[in-house]
C-alpha cells in the first residue's frame, strides 16, 4: 500500500527517488527512460533555476508543451516548491492562452518550441521569463528564437552547483498546487484551484479501487494539461513506480499501433471517442461485412462470439499485455461498450470532473457493470440530490477531500457550485442497490416537456449513433421541439450507394436530394426506438465534424440557434 508522510506532490516525488531508485520513470515511445533516481536530480535543477528565477512558494507558472518527459518535470518541479503549476492545453488559441496566463498572474512560461509562436509576448508583460520545454532551459527572444520543428532533449542528470545550495519551501497539504482553465461545455473558462491535498487524496483513493504497480507501463494518448490524464494517468504512475510513454507525433492509427507494439502497455486511458471509432469503422464492419455474417450478429449467442474473437484480435493489437483500459470523460455509446463487455475486453468506465482532482466513481475492470460509472471512490461521500421518487433519479453532489476549494478569482462562481458543503457536479445519475452509478445527462442538458417528462438529450443521441450512417450527433430543444444534428459517416454512404449499383456521378448531381433522404431514415429509425415524447421533429445534417472539448465532448452552447 502506497502511503506519504504528508499528502504533497514534493512527497510522491521524495518516496518515488528512494522506493524506485533505478526504475524507467518517463520516456518517449523508443527512446531510453529516465530513471526515478534521474529525475529526482532534473525536476531539483529545474526547481533551483527558478528559485534563482525569483519564484516563490504560492507564485503561478504557466505550463503549455504537448505531452513529453519534459513536461512531467517541469510540473514536478513547479509544484514541489510550493509554487502553483498553470498547465494550459496546446488546443487553445493564442489569445486564450495569453488570457489565462494573465488571468493566473503567471510570471515564469514553461513552453514547447511547436507553440511558442502562438504567444505575443506584448500581451503578456507580468511574465519574467520563458523556459523551453524541450530542454528545460530559459531563453532570450533577442539571442534565439525557438523553432517549431526543434527536437526534445532530456537534461543530463547532474547536480547543479549553481542551485544546489539554495533552500526550497516546501509545500503544505493545503497548499495551492494548480490552477486548471477549461473551457468546458458551457464555453466559460474557470480557474479550477487544486490543492496538494486534492490531487494526492484523489491517487490514494484511486489505488484503492484498481493496483498500479512499478511493473505497469502506460502509453499516454491524452492532454497531460487535463486533470483525467494528468492525475490518473501521470501521478499515479509517478507515485506507484510504473513508467509512462509519450508519442511524439499526434495519435493516429499509423503512429498509435506501432507504438502499442513496441511499448506493449499494462495500461491506456482514453475517451469514449477513441473506441467508438475501432468499433464502428473496423470492428462493426469486419463482423457484419457479409449476409451470412449480419445474420450470425443479430442472434445473442453468435454476436457474444464474434465480440470475443474480435476482442482478442484488438487486445493482440494493443500490444497483448493490457490489463486495464480506463475510459472517460463522456458517456460511451451502448453498441461500442457491448463490444467490450460481452468480449471480456478489460475496461473500466470512470466518471469525474476537475473540480474533483478527477475521479469520483469507477472500478477494476474484475468489477464493471454495464452501462455504469462503477462506484464511489473511498475517501469521499457521494449522494443524490433530491432524488426523483418516481425513477431515483437526482443530482449527483459530492465532498470530500479530492474536492477543489474554488474558482480562481471568482468567489460568486464558487459559491454556485456547493450546498451545505457538498460540490453540486450538474450530472443527473441514479445509484443502484449495490452503490454503482449510472449517468443519465447533464442537468442544464435535460429538457422538460410540457407534459412533465423530463428528457436527456444523451440517451436520444446513443441511440441516433447506433445507426450505421453517422459517426457522432448532438439533439437539442428548438422551439419546443426535439431537433437532431447529425454528422453523417460519408465513407458508409458511399460503400451503401455503390451496393446499390449508383455512380458517384449520379450521387454528385443528387447529393441533397440522396442526404435528405437518409436523414430521414435516421430520424425514423431513432423515432421507433424512443418514447413517444423523445421522438425527433427534424434531423439536419453537421457537415463539419462538432467542436469538441479536449475530453471529447461536443460543446453544446455552440450549436444552440
Amino acid at each position: 500500500m502506497v502511503s506519504f508522510k504528508k499528502l504533497t506532490i514534493r512527497d510522491i516525488l521524495f518516496r518515488s527517488r528512494m522506493a524506485y531508485y533505478n526504475r524507467p520513470s518517463l520516456a518517449f515511445v523508443g527512446q531510453e527512460p529516465v530513471t526515478y533516481a534521474d529525475m529526482a536530480v532534473i525536476v531539483r535543477n529545474v526547481s533551483g533555476m527558478l528559485n534563482t528565477l525569483g519564484i516563490g512558494k504560492g507564485d503561478k507558472v504557466a505550463l503549455i508543451g504537448e505531452n513529453s518527459p519534459n513536461w512531467g518535470m517541469a510540473y514536478l518541479a513547479i509544484t514541489s516548491m510550493g509554487a502553483v503549476v498553470v498547465p494550459i492545453l496546446p488546443d487553445f488559441s493564442g489569445h486564450e492562452m495569453e488570457s489565462i496566463i494573465n488571468h493566473s498572474e503567471a510570471k515564469v512560461v514553461f513552453v514547447s518550441a511547436k507553440l511558442y509562436g502562438q504567444l505575443d509576448r506584448k500581451n503578456i508583460p507580468g511574465v519574467i521569463a520563458y523556459i523551453l520545454i524541450n530542454n528545460l532551459q530559459p531563453f532570450d527572444e533577442s539571442v534565439t528564437t525557438p523553432t517549431a520543428g526543434m527536437p526534445y532533449e532530456t537534461p543530463k542528470a547532474i547536480v547543479n552547483v549553481d542551485y544546489c545550495d539554495c533552500e526550497l519551501p516546501r509545500p503544505d497539504e493545503d497548499d495551492l498546487a494548480a490552477i486548471i482553465y477549461t473551457s468546458g461545455t458551457t464555453g466559460r473558462p474557470k480557474g479550477v484551484m487544486l490543492t496538494h491535498k486534492n490531487l494526492v487524496s484523489n491517487v490514494l483513493s484511486t489505488l484503492m479501487i484498481q493496483e498500479v504497480n512499478e511493473n505497469d507501463r502506460l502509453l499516454s494518448i491524452l492532454p497531460l494539461s487535463h486533470t483525467y490524464e494528468c492525475t490518473i494517468g501521470f501521478l499515479i504512475p509517478m507515485a506507484t513506480g510504473a513508467s509512462v510513454y509519450y508519442l511524439d507525433k499526434p495519435p493516429t492509427p499509423a503512429v498509435l499501433i506501432p507504438a502499442m507494439q513496441a511499448v506493449k502497455p499494462t495500461m491506456l486511458l482514453s475517451v469514449p471517442l477513441v473506441i467508438e471509432k475501432i468499433y464502428k469503422n473496423k470492428i462493426k464492419p469486419e463482423l457484419t461485412s457479409s449476409s451470412l455474417k449480419r445474420k450470425l450478429y443479430s442472434f445473442t449467442p453468435t454476436r457474444k462470439l464474434l465480440h470475443r474473437i474480435a476482442a482478442k484480435k484488438l487486445h493482440k493489437t494493443f500490444g497483448g499485455e493490457l490489463h486495464f483500459f480506463g475510459i472517460g470523460g463522456a458517456k460511451l455509446s451502448f453498441e461500442a461498450e457491448r463490444f467490450l463487455n460481452e468480449g471480456r475486453f478489460p475496461y473500466s468506465i470512470g466518471y469525474g470532473m476537475t473540480e474533483t482532482s478527477p475521479l469520483l466513481t469507477g472500478s477494476s475492470p474484475k468489477l464493471v457493470r454495464f452501462r455504469t460509472a462503477g462506484f464511489s471512490i473511498p475517501g469521499q461521500e457521494l449522494k443524490l440530490l433530491n432524488p426523483n421518487p418516481h425513477t431515483g433519479e437526482g443530482e449527483i453532489i459530492v465532498r470530500g477531500a479530492n474536492v477543489m476549494v474554488g474558482y480562481y478569482k471568482d468567489p460568486e462562481l464558487t459559491q454556485t457550485m456547493f450546498i451545505d458543503g457538498w460540490l453540486r457536479t450538474g450530472d443527473l445519475g441514479y445509484i443502484d442497490s449495490d452503490g454503482y452509478v449510472e449517468i443519465r445527462g447533464r442537468s442544464k442538458n435535460m429538457i422538460l416537456t410540457a407534459s412533465g417528462e423530463n428528457i436527456y438529450p444523451e440517451e436520444i443521441e446513443d441511440v441516433i449513433n447506433k445507426h450505421e450512417f453517422v459517426l457522432e450527433s448532438l439533439v437539442y430543444e428548438l422551439r419546443g421541439k426535439l431537433v437532431a444534428r447529425v454528422h453523417l459517416n460519408k465513407e458508409a454512404l458511399e460503400k451503401y450507394y455503390e451496393n446499390l449499383k449508383h455512380s458517384a456521378k449520379d450521387w454528385q448531381h443528387n447529393a441533397e436530394e440522396h442526404t435528405r433522404k437518409v436523414l430521414d431514415e435516421i430520424m425514423n429509425y431513432v423515432n421507433a426506438k424512443v418514447s413517444k415524447f423523445s421522438r425527433l421533429n427534424h434531423i439536419v445534417e453537421q457537415q463539419e465534424p462538432f467542436v469538441k472539448t479536449p475530453t471529447q465532448k461536443i460543446k453544446r452552447f455552440l450549436y444552440k440557434e
